[in-house]
């Protein structure tokens, strides 16, 4: 089992992407379970992209140890792609998930259920401390809804139904949103360059 730094605090993120990677046979070791000082490192970039890889950079940079990042977040079309990069703080302040999803509905209450297509992002960045990076992104597309069903999930999960389904992410069970969740997607990519990784170093 190899051991990767969790750039994130979030637990909830470790928690999923935990939940994931155990069966690539990668150990997901908290920030604070490493050891690793206090840091806040500044979420200013313009895309998931470049969030996700900042994180992991810095605190890659402490550790010296390969180190793995996510940035994710709702991206809502009726509303010109809000929250977007914001989504943790679209409210203000980062982590209310209960203010940022009150404004979200808000913002999408007077648009058609078929005008509230929307899609949950996740980019996940590994950053090796050789220099070298891994960048995977999923998405999972659906419509947002302007009030909260479910009691599952974190964040804007349950104002969100996936393309297929009737139910919004806050009413399925964890194993199963991890099945077709945006995070699971951005890690099943994640795998297919971990193994042409290891393929070319043969």
């Amino acid at each position: 089992m190899s051991r990767i730094i969790a750039a994130t605090q979030n637990k909830h993120k470790i928690r999923e992407i935990e939940a994931i990677t155990k069966k690539f046979g990668m150990e997901i070791v908290s920030r604070d379970e490493a050891g690793i000082e206090k840091v806040e490192v500044v979420e200013d970039g313009t895309t998931f992209e470049e969030n996700s890889y900042k994180k992991a950079y810095e605190i890659m940079k402490l550790c010296g140890e390969v180190t793995i990042a996510d940035d994710s977040g709702i991206v809502v079309d009726c509303i010109g792609g809000a929250p977007g990069v914001y989504s943790a703080r679209f409210a203000g302040v980062d982590g209310d998930d209960e203010a940022n999803n009150r404004k979200l509905m808000e913002m999408i209450k007077d648009f058609p259920f078929e005008e509230r297509t929307a899609r949950f992002v996740s980019v996940i960045t590994m950053v090796y401390p050789d220099g070298d990076t891994i960048v995977a992104r999923g998405e999972v597309e659906g419509h947002v809804i302007p009030e909260e069903i479910g009691e599952n999930g974190f964040g804007y999960d349950p104002m969100f139904i996936p393309l297929g389904y009737d139910i919004t992410f806050g009413q399925f069970e964890p194993e199963e949103k991890n099945k077709i969740s945006h995070r699971a997607n951005a890690l099943v990519s994640l795998q297919k360059q971990l193994e042409e990784r290891a393929a070319r170093s043969r």
